[in-house]
């Protein structure tokens, strides 16, 4: 990467998806490579409808000044579907999917991405940022610490060793 390469960082609309969408599913194919690449996630099966179309979701593009799609993250209204969890009726959205591309990691665009979504997230009224992530995946978790996020919770879902964290947004009074 050219070290003075402008990224631009924007929200996805309905006319992005056909390339976003794919980008997503591939890189959790190298991501996750004992999940079966033909089942796809209810949150990308209803793409529009959980990031683009929901009061509270929201997913944001990295791309290239050249218009190279080069990272991407989304939040989407979190569903309860982890009942152990001590998740009360705050607003709260899921952060999800946040991906950039080797050649561009260690570049702050994976911030500037987070940052911008917390920003949306802020102006939406949204209380809590709840994301899952893996100890498998290098560097995640310190990651997710240093954006302020806390660890709730370290248990399996399923087959893989799960961190569950939150990021509460203070309110602006």
């Amino acid at each position: 990467m050219k070290n003075h390469e402008e990224i631009l960082i924007s929200l996805v609309e309905d006319y992005h998806v056909f390339e976003v969408l794919p980008y997503v599913m591939e890189f959790r194919r190298q991501l996750y490579p004992l999940l079966d690449p033909l089942i796809i996630p209810k949150d990308l099966v209803n793409f529009e409808q959980n990031y683009l179309q929901s009061l509270t979701g929201a997913f944001l593009q990295a791309r290239t000044k050249g218009g190279k799609l080069i990272g991407a993250i989304g939040m989407m209204p979190y569903d309860y579907r982890f009942p152990h969890l001590d998740i009360d009726e705050n607003t709260t959205v899921e952060v999800a999917r946040l991906f950039v591309n080797p050649e561009y990691r260690r570049t702050g665009i994976a911030t500037r991405l987070f940052q911008e979504l917390a920003n949306i997230a802020e102006q939406k009224n949204i209380k809590r940022l709840y994301l899952h992530t893996h100890p498998f995946l290098q560097g995640a978790y310190d990651y997710w610490l240093k954006q302020g996020f806390r660890l709730l919770k370290s248990c399996y879902e399923g087959t893989y060793p799960t961190l569950h964290m939150e990021l509460m947004i203070p309110t602006q009074e």
